[in-house]
């Protein structure tokens, strides 16, 4: 399996840095990976991130690139004195090239639940847990500020990257903020029919994920953004007012 050969490699080379956890989240984690499709996501923590270890980094992730997977592989990387702070921007390697953003309450709640230890110490040893309401604020916060801002930009929802994203997003908020847990795209996917999500959009995602997908025409990906952003609107105004 190339996802196991990359992820050998990726461990052998870190380890030279002497991390004292790595542990995989999202999909990876949760059960609903599909190879050469979904992210790698990562998440290790050092005990320095300073500037040396951020080129050491760079360089580490450079040799990687030879791996069929390595454009899917992100690492956010930690140290035990940052990582209680979920505002914090941390050092992360993702679309092949380093920058910072934060650990968010949804991935800190994953690594409870459910991360997969790789290498080293359990999230509980070394991660907070995420206080009762913040999950929730958060992706309240997430769909208000982020997602439907976003639909104002039409030619975004052109991409299948937004379609699948917007609409697997919003159908996991919904579900913590009626159950307080987190789901699955897979869940999400079957869970947005029920929410009133358009058949033929959600059909179009499950063929791409998980089964061999129809080809692109200029007019279903015209029509696939129309009916997104129609849908999504409506959907998240509900949503936010419903939480207010």
């Amino acid at each position: 399996m190339q996802t196991d050969a990359l992820l050998d490699r990726f461990l052998a080379e870190l380890v030279r840095l002497k991390p004292l956890a790595v542990w995989a989240h999202g999909s990876l984690a949760g059960g609903d990976y599909q190879e050469g499709r979904s992210d790698l996501d990562l998440i290790a923590v050092l005990d320095d991130v300073g500037p040396r270890t951020a080129w050491r980094l760079a360089l580490l992730h450079a040799r990687l690139r030879a791996e069929p997977l390595a454009p899917l592989l992100h690492c956010t990387y930690l140290t035990p004195g940052t990582a209680d702070d979920p505002a914090r921007r941390h050092l992360t390697w993702a679309h092949e090239e380093l920058f910072r953003r934060p650990v968010t309450p949804v991935t800190r709640t994953e690594l409870h639940a459910f991360g997969r230890v790789l290498h080293g110490r359990p999230p509980a040893g070394l991660l907070p847990p995420v206080p009762k309401g913040q999950l929730a604020e958060f992706v309240v916060r997430d769909q208000r500020d982020y997602w439907r801002p976003a639909l104002d930009n039409a030619s975004l929802w052109t991409r299948d990257v937004w379609v699948d994203l917007g609409l697997l997003t919003f159908a996991r908020a919904s579900a913590t903020l009626r159950e307080g847990r987190l789901i699955s795209k897979r869940e999400a996917l079957d869970l947005l029919p029920g929410l009133g999500a358009p058949g033929e959009v959600v059909e179009d995602i499950r063929r791409r994920r998980y089964d061999v997908p129809l080809p692109l025409t200029e007019e279903w990906t015209a029509r696939r953004a129309g009916l997104t952003r129609d849908y999504l609107g409506p959907a998240i105004d509900a949503l936010v007012a419903s939480y207010d």
